[in-house]
This record gives structure tokens, sequence and C-alpha cells, in this order.
């Protein structure tokens, strides 16, 4: 069946927990480790009163980390029906029944015409904690009028923390995807799935790109999962045109890993050098393997589930990339976004696949014990567990007329499994239930009692102070030449820093026009080679932020002796500046201002002296919206 008790980090981990303790919190025995369930109290959980427990654990304080672990398809009968075949029915999870503070969220989606939608899936989901708008079943981080809106971890990203992306399933699906990618369409995967389906994202047709493309721009620090088919796909257009998606990779400074050995290998993970593992062509095998419900199957006898043959080296488990993707996100002191899935809970409860659902349960609660072990040592760290939306699995007291399994469970007792939403062969359905989320560490208060699905966003969010209005943190951006004056045909180069909401900035010469391409914003910085017309005068080189629109421009002078070049004096205030040839303008960002209101920012110009250079700073900002 599977091994009761496995020793990892030094702990051992028992088939029936103990009194689980977090940060000197005691989660208390139940009773029936001392006494049997047919006795009074027998079946208890809680052997005292937990008023001052629950106190203890309400953190009123800022996260420095915050780490979101998704149980895709996990409601509260997956869970039970794992608890039950894993530990018995008085025993419990180490990870996902340890969290202190539980509640339930509402999961519903909308139609396009702002109706809600009962029976929601894993896109529309996923954007709704990962942006804090609903949208509608498909899209991923955009809303029902198709505008982008700003995600977890691309605000993380922006506000200075370190960013992570692990999940089982292929990288871009829909739940690691609605963190990275805004598509109309979650099945737009690579360009050639864009190109027919999302054309409005395609790079051709001057959108974001496909899903994979968008990963590759917002370049989070650890990015850990299946998917590797996708990036050997070519693009179409764009800077790297005609190169396989792995090979972009690689020009942009990717750490590539696609085994349990090279990724053991890496030891630090950054904005110039982000790890991007990719172990499967698809989604990762599951831990385990049964037989599939079939009508009648309750009536069979009662069988364990095994090991999947086919299961990736343990290296490569949830449990092992959760506890690798905490390691190398916390090495330094800027806090971090990890968010972490559990992702084929679904995909086999879509298959009436219990042995399946059941140990990928398992495998996302020992995920959950490497999470709040590094929380309960690190003491500012948020953990979260939840799902995205609920499925069809059912424990049963009797043979159903539908589909059914005949499983015995850890006590040695059987159970009987039902799946009801589909026939044979068919994919069993999501179910419209609110599902369980639990919470530990600063801000965890916020998941008790009956929230929604888009709260989860600003509960991250706000424990970790982010600040939402990304055109401000780009907004102070500089832009320096190298050289204020250079002979026709030298070379320059044009430095931008605090670009801190942008992930690529494009270059333009104005007065030929030059095309310098698009870079990488790394930390804020980016820089072009600039080759200097040979045109003399004064020429100006604009920059502009791909994603907020921020721009700025700088004049350097083209002149056969460029030390005879005077330096003018810099203009008293910005208005004079704006008036001896900077300028100042409204733009548009791509992505949409997540949760503030923000009137228009008036124009800004002014003119810098540096070492004789006339430099001519201008940011255009967008006006955000209100989502």
């Amino acid at each position: 069946m599977h091994a009761p008790n496995t020793v990892r980090r030094g702990r051992i981990v028992t088939s029936v927990a103990s009194a689980v303790l977090i940060a000197g919190i005691s989660i208390a025995s139940p009773l029936a480790a001392v006494a049997a369930p047919d006795e009074n109290g027998g079946a208890a959980r809680n052997d005292s009163d937990q008023t001052e427990a629950l106190r203890n654990s309400i953190v009123n304080s800022d996260a420095k980390n915050v780490i979101l672990l998704i149980g895709d398809g996990m409601g509260d009968s997956e869970i039970t029906l794992a608890r039950n075949y894993a530990k018995g029915a008085a025993g419990e999870f180490a990870g996902i029944d340890a969290l202190p503070l539980t509640g339930q969220y509402t999961t519903y989606a909308l139609n396009k015409d702002g109706t809600p939608n009962y029976a929601s899936e894993s896109a529309s989901t996923a954007s709704g904690w990962s942006t804090g708008t609903k949208t509608y079943n498909g899209a991923l981080s955009v809303d029902i009028r198709g505008e982008a809106q700003a995600t977890l971890l691309e605000l993380a990203k922006a506000n200075g923390l370190k960013t992570g992306n692990v999940s089982t399933a292929e990288i871009q699906d829909a739940t690691p995807g609605a963190e990275i990618a805004h598509v109309s369409a979650r099945s737009c995967y690579g360009p050639t799935a864009t190109t027919k389906t999302c054309p409005e994202a395609a790079l051709e047709n001057g959108g974001l790109g496909s899903i994979s493309e968008q990963l590759l721009n917002v370049r989070p620090d650890v990015t850990l999962g299946g998917g590797s088919k996708t990036f050997t796909e070519t693009a179409v257009a764009g800077p790297w045109e005609g190169q396989t998606l792995f090979e972009q990779a690689a020009d942009r400074g990717f750490q590539l890993v696609n085994d349990a050995a090279s990724l053991d290998a890496v030891t630090a993970a950054d904005a110039s050098a982000p790890v991007l593992g990719l172990f499967t062509p698809g989604n990762f095998p599951t831990r385990w393997v049964g037989p599939e419900a079939t009508v009648g199957g309750g009536d069979l006898p009662a069988v364990s589930c095994t090991e999947n043959p086919e299961r990736l080296d343990t290296g490569l488990s949830l449990g092992s990339l959760t506890s690798k993707a905490i390691d190398l996100l916390s090495s330094d002191e800027q806090g971090f976004f990890l968010q972490v899935e559990g992702a084929s809970i679904d995909k086999r409860d879509h298959a009436a696949d219990a042995c399946g659902q059941i140990g990928e349960t398992v495998d996302l609660d020992e995920a959950v014990q490497e999470a709040l072990e590094f929380a309960k040592a690190d003491g500012n760290t948020l953990v979260v567990v939840t799902a995205d939306h609920a499925h069809t699995s059912q424990i049963l007291g009797s043979t159903p007329p539908g589909l059914s399994a005949h499983l015995v469970t850890e006590e040695g007792q059987p159970m009987i499994v039902g799946y009801g939403t589909a026939e044979a062969g068919g994919s069993q359905q999501h179910t419209g239930s609110q599902v369980r989320i639990a919470g530990y560490g600063p801000g965890a208060a916020n998941v008790v009692g009956l929230t929604d699905q888009t709260d989860l966003f600003f509960t991250s969010a706000n424990s970790l102070s982010l600040n939402r209005d990304l055109n401000s943190l780009s907004a102070d951006a500089t832009l320096s030449l190298s050289a204020p004056a250079v002979k026709p045909g030298a070379k320059l180069t044009a430095s931008v820093s605090g670009l801190d909401a942008d992930w690529q900035v494009r270059g333009l010469v104005e007065s030929d026009p030059v095309d310098l391409g698009q870079v990488d914003v790394l930390g804020g910085d980016a820089s072009f080679a600039v080759t200097a017309p040979t045109e003399l005068g004064e020429h100006i080189v604009t920059l502009t932020g791909a994603q907020t629109g921020t721009e700025l421009t700088a004049t350097f002078v083209v002149a056969e002796d460029p030390a005879a070049v005077p330096a003018p004096s810099t203009p008293a205030d910005p208005a004079a500046g704006a008036a001896a040839g900077g300028s100042g303008s409204n733009g548009t960002g791509i992505l949409s201002t997540t949760g503030a209101v923000v009137g228009p920012l008036a124009a800004l110009a002014a003119l810098l002296m540096a070492a004789g250079t006339l430099l001519a700073l201008r940011h255009r900002r967008r006006q955000a919206q209100l989502v």
C-alpha cells in the first residue's frame, strides 16, 4: 500500500499524528490515542479548551514571506477520502490538518456578462486569488472584458521580493499559469496554440505572447514543474523569432534543469539567473495507482493502492521541490512569494481514479509540512493551504448505480468511493461547493469564517504590504548616457535604473529612427548599446517600460569634436526643462493596477546636467484603472 513511516529532513512522519506543535501552539492529540473510539469521548479530537491556543495563533503583524499551497480539486470530500485511506478515520495529516486557523471560501466564477457561474474551473479560480478579480471560466488573469490584471507574483516581484512557482502539472497549466500570464484561453501554452486560439495575445499581433513566453518575460526566480514539450516550440515573432523557447530561455540567462541531480546542483537563483526546471514533457506521473472506478466497482473485493512505477525520482516529489524552492528563495533578506500546486488531485478525480487522487493529496501534505517547518523556524511567514474548487468524489455507504471503487484503508477497513457526474470514460465534473482554507502565521486570521476566493489575494498582498500601484513603482526610474557628446558612428550606452514594475524595456533613437530592440529589466536595471547617427546635432534616446508604459528620454550630441560641445546650464525648474526640450505625457501600461484608484498623474519633465550631458527625463505614466 504505502510506507507508514518515512524519514525526511531529520524527522519521522508517522501514519497517525501525535500532538502537533506549531510555534509553541499545541494542537491537541485526539483522545482516541488513549481511548477506543467506541468509548465516551474516544473519537474527540480536542482534549482541552482551545481558546488560548487560538488566541496565541493570531499574529497581527506583516509577513516577510507568503507560501500558498493549492490542492487542485481538493474539496472537503477529497481531503476526508485521503485521510481515511492514508491515516485512518481518527488520524491527522501532519501538514494539511495542522494549520490552526481555518475557514471556508466561495469559488464561483463569472460569465462574460457579469452574472455568476456557480460551477467554476481552475483558470477562473486561480485568477481569482492571483489577482483579486473574478473572471470567466477558461481565462487567465484577465477580467471579463479581457483586461490584464496584475497578479500576486507580479506584484511581489515589482515590490522587490523574490518569487517562485511550483507545480506537479505542466507549468503552463491553469493554476501556475494564472500567476505569470494574461490570456483569454488557458490552452494557449505556446506560440502555435496562441496564434490559433488566443490571437489577441500572439506576439505577431502585438500581444503579450503565449503562457510560456509570458513566463520567460516575468522571470520568476524559481519555476519548477512539467511542460517541457511546449518549450521545444519556435517563436514566430519578437526578438527571439525562429528560436525555440528553450533556446530563448538559455539566451536570456535562465538556469535550465531537467532532473533531480541538476536541480540539486543549483545553489542560487535571482533575477539575473532564474531557475527553470521542467522535468517532464507533460504532467508529473502520480504517486499511487489503483483501479479506476467502474459501474458496480463497490461490490468488488476491496484493494490497496500501489506505488506507481513511473513516479519520478523522490528528489522531484512535491515536498522536495517545495523545500528546494524555499531554500533558494529564502537565501537573502528580500522576502518572497511562493505558490505550490498539487495538481493531479483534480486530474485523477476527473478520471475517477481514487488511488491517483489520494496519493497526490498525500504528496501535497508533505509539501505543506515543508512550508510549516520553514515558517515555524522563520517566524515571519504566512502559510495558506486551500483548493481552487471542489470535485466529485464521495465516500459512500453502499455501491451506487454509477461509478465506484472499493479500497481498503490504513485501518484495514473497506471504503467505497463513488463518482457520479459522468459516465465511464467521461470526465467527472467539478462541483460548486465552498472549499476549505487554512492558515498559519502573520495574517492567517483573515482566512477564518466564510470568505471569497478573491479575499485570498488581499490577505496575501496586505500581509506582504505590497504596493499595488505599479506605475508608482517605476515612476522614479532614471536614464543616463555614458557620454554627453560623441563622434558620428561612435558607441555609447543608455542605462536605466529604478524601472521596478517593468520586466522588459524597449529602446529607440528617435531622430533616425533606430529601433534598439527590447531587453530584460533585472532588478529595475537595464542598458542598451547605442550607435550614434552620422547626422550632426542633438539626438534623443527614448526607453519605454513594456509593462507600465513609463517613458524616459535623454539627449546627446553628435559632433566632429565632442570635446568642444559646450555643457548647457541646468534649468531651474521642471517647467523650464520641458520648455528646453523635455516633455511629459500620459501613457497606458498593459497591467491594471490591482485594487487601487489613482488619479491622472501630471506630466513630469526635467533637464539634468551630468558630465556635460544634456539629459531630458520624461516619465509617461498611465492612468490606473479601478478594478
